[in-house]
């Protein structure tokens, strides 16, 4: 009867399972950590430890998450967990953005109701009701993800606490001279009709009519009659992309120090830049024309001219903003519709301001017979009218970029109204100075950020919304005069820090005033409330003050803020000017930024495109920890593709890694790592490189995730799972692990090193593929010491092993790697020619000129008999094999190998068949078996 030897091999055995099935299984880990409070017994393990703080961007709490938040909140929760496992206390405080317009939005139009037939404190308890449904939502999608947080106790720009503080940072700015009340232009949103700062704007193209007009001049100063030009036939021409401004039109700008010229077209005499003078006829198709004058642009100030259409004068003025990039040179200025030309009218006493639409985007009596027109259908009408009274010069269809309400989407307008600002001149210098001092990750985001911020005019944090913070201002009802004191700025910060911001709404003037207050104008004692409520940006721009200075588990200021790019313009600079202006300081020590999530062409996600992928889809179908991958996978800093492609590569690369794992925990079977690790002098000279590159790995990955590439990490893992692990290292001690007795030293070495190198991986995994890793925890052998960590993101990150070797042990073994690559591609070659079947059918000669290279092999024959994983091995230095490196200086030849084949190991061997009692084994296996 024939023996069954498989019975006596350490065949693998494992209950870890091949498949993943992440989307059934992750729940369940979920389930655990939260009802075993797994993220407060990380926070206190390492509460006397130093402290991280990775401050978190809030998102809007206005609906489900997307791609974009999944990689922000994910990338995050990289770094905090590897934080926890690396000498700090990380806690993670997770917030939302709870105020302001996008909210406010959604949630009238969910109610499908009429604002209108509302209260103030009505609407903001559906604000309200409908921001925490989102919060709720939006907390499992993050805890779906393996974001572990303090979710018990989140920060919210809604909270009491929050409101309170926030009321007495802007009672301080205010205090300082930071904040003012004034005329001025600002983005204009008509649908939503409210005010709109820089942040809150996007740019699309949109097409337009692209004008040129006449302006007659109707005074001359001296100068164009010292020229002997006949001033009844001067026309200043300028040029205009938004024709529903001109009712707003007060005067015409030249750059003081420009040359212009007196150009004779058609009878009429224009006035242009002389550097613009081609490219205006061009754009009027007029070839023929004639240069009478030139003067420099401020010699014409205070002439005169004719509005086109309108009985008012439009005075000719100068100012430094004029270029000569487009145009005519003579720019169209309405104070009531741009910054530059309000700023450049307030040098004139006699202009004024003229702001002929309403808040609904209407035109306005004052724009005369346009009166109640959309300024789209002014566009169209007011056209036809210059054409009419033949002031129209030229005109052409363009495509230009034109700003959006982020929110609605629709096209704005710049106009006059009175809101509050924060002034951003008196401390722009010392923002910037703060700038250079933050570690920007990229770098570039340092330019990026400092020049916006000197770019930057005054911050429109003045909403006309019923859903936000409202300014605790007061206003004289005898002079109006603004009121704000320390006094009054206690009673309510103590009003709201109970009862929230809805007190505004609630109680009147006098019930919220202090006590005594008294109008240092007028000295009235009796008192108005503004209406206005804060930007959403001065929300979350405070909550390095209102969270990171109010909780005991934070500080300030941050170690991190971690956004998208987008935040350059918002949550990064909001916070760092509430901070500049409050403390002088910046509220972070560095700044990181991602890009956006594109599909796998590059192209923007979107519903219409048909291209958008949802995280719960990604989830549901191939787990979070894929997702999760994805993310690591990622040089996240520039735009992220995504697509079924890329996530089918990613399953795969995914499975490399498990395999891996599964592998080694099948052959740790029996394994206690209490009794049966064994000393560094008993292991082979390859498990002691195994060790060795394994530490390699620990420090590079270690050192990828402090400096936040995660891709780095990512593939450093991979690789090292497939190249040294699979393809080298563990097919090499398969025949230790399998065919050695169970209990014999050198299957210990083997299954010590292959636990370092599993305990190691698992920590180092842990930050990115957490419900993996965590599973292989659950059934990696343990020391008594570990018995009672029940979760791998309790551990701390694994140190490289100081194995000593010197340096000519490492040369020997890049040496044999190189060999061992090599002689793999001899043996597929031999493979696919039905030469052998296994490797272990094999008797490899290396052929080779080389005589150190052949001492080399030599003296190494034996080791590297069991590396080619071969039944015999010698070196040839006069033939040549059939196979040829190209990397080495050697040729293989690869043949059947000699002897009977053990049924055992498989190796082939001449001992097979030399035992009677067992012709089917080789020498060695039969001393295994029998003793």
């Amino acid at each position: 009867m024939a023996i069954d030897y498989n019975s006596t091999l350490n065949l693998p055995l494992t209950d870890f399972p091949m498949r993943a099935g992440l989307p059934q299984k992750e729940p369940e880990f979920l389930k655990n950590w939260e009802e075993g409070s797994l993220y407060e017994k990380i926070i206190e393990k390492n509460k006397n430890k130093p402290t991280y703080i990775l401050h978190d961007g809030p998102p809007f709490a206005n609906g489900d998450i997307h791609l974009g938040t999944a990689m922000n909140k994910v990338l995050k929760d990289f770094i905090v967990k590897y934080k926890n496992m690396n000498g700090f206390n990380s806690p993670f405080v997770p917030g939302w953005d709870t105020h302001g317009l996008p909210i406010e939005l959604k949630a009238m139009k969910k109610m499908n109701t009429n604002k209108e037939n509302m209260t103030p404190l009505e609407i903001r308890r559906v604000c309200n009701d409908f921001a925490h449904l989102y919060i709720d939502g939006q907390k499992k999608q993050f805890k779906r993800l393996g974001v572990l947080g303090d979710y018990k106790d989140p920060y919210l720009t809604l909270k009491p606490e929050f409101e309170a503080k926030e009321i007495r940072i802007f009672g301080d700015m205010y205090k300082k001279g930071y904040i003012y009340k004034g005329l001025k232009p600002v983005y204009w949103c008509p649908k939503c009709e409210t005010a709109l700062a820089e942040a809150e704007i996007d740019y699309a193209d949109i097409p337009c009519d692209s004008i040129y007009v006449k302006f007659p001049l109707s005074k001359d100063n001296g100068a164009i009659k010292n020229l002997g030009i006949d001033a009844s036939k001067v026309n200043f021409v300028i040029w205009t992309t938004t024709t529903w401004t001109l009712p707003g039109n007060l005067a015409v700008c030249l750059g003081p120090d420009y040359t212009y010229a007196f150009v004779e077209v058609n009878g009429e005499i224009l006035v242009i830049a002389e550097e613009l003078i081609s490219s205006v006829m061009e754009a009027a198709e007029i070839s023929e024309y004639k240069i009478l004058a030139k003067v420099q642009g401020v010699e014409l100030e205070h002439c005169e001219c004719a509005h086109p259409f309108i009985d008012r004068i439009s005075k000719v003025i100068v100012g430094s903003h004029v270029t000569l990039e487009s145009g005519t040179g003579c720019v169209h200025t309405a104070p009531g519709f741009g910054v530059d030309d309000f700023e450049v009218c307030n040098h004139y006493d006699d202009i004024g301001i003229v702001v002929p639409v309403d808040n609904k985007g209407l035109l306005t009596k004052e724009a005369g017979e346009f009166e109640g027109l959309t300024t789209d259908k002014a566009n169209v009408v007011i056209l036809e009218k210059l054409k009419e009274l033949n002031v129209l010069f030229a005109e052409k269809k363009i495509q230009h970029q034109y700003p959006h309400c982020w929110r609605c989407k629709n096209p704005i307008i710049f106009r006059a109204t009175e809101q509050w600002f924060c002034s951003i001149d008196a401390f722009k210098n010392q923002a910037i100075e703060e700038v250079r001092k933050i570690e920007w990750i990229p770098e570039w985001g340092e330019d990026k950020i400092a020049g916006m911020i000197s770019d930057r005019s005054d911050w429109c944090i003045s909403r006309q919304r019923n859903w936000g913070v409202p300014f605790p201002i007061f206003f004289c009802k005898n002079c109006g005069k603004d009121y704000l004191t320390d006094a009054s700025i206690d009673k309510l910060v103590a009003i709201f820090g109970k009862e929230g911001s809805d007190a505004w709404w609630k109680y009147t003037a006098e019930e919220l005033i202090s006590e005594g207050a008294t109008c240092p104008e007028c000295g009235c004692k009796e008192f108005t409330k503004e209406t206005d409520t804060m930007d959403g940006w001065f929300d979350s721009g405070v909550s390095h003050a209102a969270v990171l200075m109010e909780r005991e588990d934070l500080k300030w200021p941050a170690d991190l803020y971690l956004e998208g790019n987008d935040q350059y313009r918002g949550w990064f600079q909001s916070s760092l000017l509430t901070s500049v202006a409050w403390t002088g300081k910046a509220p972070y020590k560095a700044v990181c930024t991602h890009g956006w999530v594109v599909d796998g062409e590059g192209k923007k996600m979107s519903k219409s495109l048909g291209n958008g992928i949802v995280p719960e889809e990604i989830v549901n179908q191939y787990g979070a920890d894929i997702l999760r991958l994805w993310v690591a996978s990622s040089n996240y800093h520039s735009d992220v593709r995504i697509s079924k492609q890329i996530l089918a590569q990613l399953s795969e690369a995914y499975r490399k890694i498990r395999n891996t794992a599964r592998f080694i925990l099948g052959n740790l079977n029996g394994f206690d790592p209490e009794n049966d690790l064994v000393s560094n002098d008993k292991l082979t000279d390859l498990d002691k490189w195994a060790i060795i590159r394994l530490g390699e790995v620990i420090d590079k990955v270690k050192a990828a995730y402090d400096a936040m590439d995660f891709h780095v990490v990512f593939h450093t893992i991979h690789n090292f799972c497939v190249v040294d692990l699979s393809n080298f290292y563990l097919d090499i001690a398969k025949d230790r692990l399998y065919v050695e007795a169970a209990d014999s030293e050198t299957r210990k070495a083997a299954q010590t090193t292959i636990y370092k190198i599993l305990l190691a991986l698992d920590k180092l995994l842990a930050p990115i593929l957490s419900f993996t890793a965590d599973e292989i925890w659950q059934y990696l052998p343990k020391t008594d010491e570990c018995k009672n960590i029940e979760s791998v993101l309790l551990c701390d990150m694994p140190e490289a092993e100081n194995m000593s070797v010197d340096a000519s042990f490492i040369e020997k073994f890049n040496k044999i790697h190189e060999l061992h690559d090599e002689v793999k591609k001899a043996l597929e070659s031999a493979r696919s020619e039905k030469v052998i079947g296994s490797s272990l059918e094999s008797e490899i000669i290396i052929h080779t000129k080389d005589a150190a290279l052949a001492e080399f092999m030599n003296n190494n024959a034996k080791d590297l008999t069991s590396i080619f994983i071969a039944s015999a091995f010698s070196v040839d230095t006069d033939a040549e094999g059939s196979y040829v490196s190209s990397e080495l200086p050697i040729s293989v030849t690869v043949k059947k190998a000699n002897g009977g084949k053990c049924l055992r190991c498989w190796t082939y061997s001449s001992t097979v068949g030399t035992d009677s009692e067992h012709p089917d084994l080789c020498a060695r296996c039969k001393k295994i078996i029998v003793g």
